[in-house]
């Protein structure tokens, strides 16, 4: 697997395309960081880490309002061939604000909104909506 945001937002995708409450991805600091924010943002029902040492995952469990899943869709930007960055300045809204963008900065991941507020840009890592 060359790139592990990208194998955790496609296992997000194939899990609420086919309408299961949990998937399970293998554990790092990153995807977990990223699962707490849509977590947080109301995308996510459940993030939890299970397991120890090598065995470690992240069981996600996905947020349904009666059998719509919350997340309509989710985009990689930013990916290991060619990186994205974004200024403050050129931050915009995603889907007019309905959605997110996650932002890797100098202070750690962000929403757009919040990488707006404390006036600061970075790497573009994914759009949810």
């Amino acid at each position: 697997m060359t790139d592990p945001i990208t194998d955790l937002l496609n296992r997000i995708r194939n899990a609420k395309a086919v309408s299961h409450p949990k998937v399970n991805v293998p554990f790092s600091n990153l995807k977990y960081e990223i699962a707490k924010i849509l977590e947080h943002q109301g995308f996510l029902e459940k993030v939890e880490k299970k397991g120890k040492n090598i065995n470690k995952i992240i069981e996600i469990t996905l947020k349904y309002e009666g059998k719509v899943p919350s997340i309509s869709s989710l985009k990689r930007i930013s990916k290991p061939g060619q990186r994205i960055y974004k200024s403050t300045k050129e931050l915009k809204l995603v889907r007019g604000g309905y959605g997110i963008a996650i932002i890797s900065t100098s202070k750690g991941l962000m929403t757009n909104k919040e990488a707006r507020k404390q006036k600061i840009g970075g790497e573009v890592i994914c759009e949810i909506w």
